[in-house]
């Protein structure tokens, strides 16, 4: 080892180790020390990362120690354990070949008793790295193991990311319902009412439409957990139905495949064979024909085909165009609804808010009185007033969701009530996403149109 560099003495205890027998601070301390007595060593300085994983070089000492080594002040790293040093094999060889070699820094492990000034050490310290990564490896195992065992039986994999409305009961190992779990309630029940993601996220608190997308798809809700794409009855309460959670999936599902339309065609995707089942499809026929057919009918593309023999009409496109469109119109008049609960509620939520100021004008008057007098009396009058404060509060939050609620039914309502009047001056793109409000399904079988309304 150089004398003109200093040695540098590196210890690691991770969170985990700090109880072990012999990968103490202290007790790394002393081994390393005691060598160094041994060796003749004196210049030397400990670089010590408590409660740090070694997993990764992301560790402050472990940065310092390395910048030293390239700036020419450390000659040699010492330290007790390779593991010490790092778990990960990939960062043990980036230090010996990236830092230590390069830099004519010698490495000594006491433990595994090799130094790199050897031919045989520099060997074996690849060797042994290779172990330390296969350990970490083996760790892991054990612990993803340990944590099927505990899921199996039902328990929740432990605290960290708890789905929205529950909280994690440490003492149990379950998940159970806080004051959110209404909330996961009301967003499923009002998903089936046809409320879009978008408008879930601006009725709850919530950080925004993925996580709206993240709570109807997890199926946590429903009782159950889902380790590593397994499926597990969990011993936690659910907060869904199986039925509302089917239903769910299944708009899910419908509303992929409904949302956005790249075809110009003005039916394109609520279509479908009323034999087979099958979709039907828009094609040319002739010059400027345009039909409507059974996708079963297509046999050169074998995956859309549900019955080979379906015998549904070929019909012409704008003819059924016209069926539906002027079914739409006459359903939409016998069904506009009227908005006079939204006033309501509005006025619901002003006068809630007049209420809201006047009892804090209120609890700013007694303490302005109790501040003159000091009376205890006061002081309980206050606290029944902000008691009511905070019931106003919560009464105003909840009108403000159900406003939105309103607001985005006023917006279908007004789609369904000016469709038929609007409809001329509507782009082909506007004209499908109002069929689209307004229209679930088609299903046609010979010359009888069957039309399912979303409303």
């Amino acid at each position: 080892m150089e004398n003109t560099r200093k040695t540098a003495l590196y210890i690691r205890v991770s969170t985990d180790a700090q109880y072990e027998e012999g990968y103490s601070v202290d007790a790394q301390k002393q081994k390393l020390e005691q060598y160094c007595k041994l060796k003749d060593i004196t210049d030397y300085e400990f670089y010590i990362d408590g409660g740090w994983s070694g997993s990764n070089i992301d560790r402050p000492e472990i940065k310092r120690l390395m910048d030293e080594i390239i700036g020419g002040k450390v000659g040699a790293v010492i330290v007790y354990k390779l593991d010490r040093l790092s778990r990960s094999q990939k960062d043990t060889i980036f230090m010996l070949e990236e830092v230590f070699n390069p830099y004519n820094c010698s490495f000594v492990s006491l433990n595994e008793n090799f130094d790199t000034t050897t031919p045989y050490g520099k060997a074996m310290i690849g060797i042994l790295s290779v172990f330390a990564q296969l350990e970490r490896e083996n760790i892991r195992e054990r612990t993803r193991m340990g944590m099927y065992e505990r899921v199996k039986s039902g328990y929740w994999m432990g605290g960290g990311r708890v789905p929205f409305g529950y909280d994690y009961d440490a003492n149990r190992d379950i998940l159970v319902p806080n004051e959110h779990a209404e909330d996961v309630r009301q967003i499923f029940d009002l998903y089936l009412q046809g409320y879009s993601t978008t408008a879930l996220a601006k009725m709850f608190d919530v950080s925004g439409d993925k996580q709206i997308t993240n709570i109807l798809d997890r199926i946590t809700y429903l009782g159950k957990i889902n380790f590593c794409g397994e499926i597990i009855d969990g011993l936690h309460e659910p907060i869904i139905d199986e039925q509302t959670w089917n239903n769910v999936q299944a708009e899910r599902q419908k509303r992929s495949t409904k949302g956005i339309v790249t075809s110009s065609y003005l039916l394109t995707g609520l279509i479908y064979c009323g034999k087979c089942g099958a979709r039907m499809r828009y094609q040319k026929w002739g010059k400027n024909g345009l039909k409507i057919y059974c996708n079963s009918q297509q046999h050169s593309r074998p995956e859309f085909v549900v019955d080979p023999d379906c015998d549904n009409l070929k019909l012409d496109a704008c003819d059924v165009e016209d069926i539906v469109i002027k079914d739409l119109f006459n359903y939409t008049k016998q069904n506009r609804r009227i908005d006079t609960e939204i006033n309501v509620k509005a006025s619901a939520l002003q006068t809630l808010k007049q209420k809201y100021d006047v009892v804090s004008g209120r609890i700013k008057r007694l303490y302005n009185l109790y501040a003159a007098s000091e009376d205890d009396l006061l002081l309980e009058t206050i606290n029944e007033n902000k008691n009511e404060l905070a019931e106003i509060s919560r009464q105003i939050e909840n009108e403000k969701k159900l406003s939105a609620v309103v607001n985005d039914l006023n917006e279908k309502n007004k789609t369904i009530a000016t469709i038929e009047d609007s409809w001329d001056s509507m782009s082909i793109k506007d004209k499908q996403k109002a069929i689209r409000i307004c229209i679930d399904r088609i299903e046609i079988s010979d010359t009888n149109i069957s039309i399912k309304y979303a409303f």
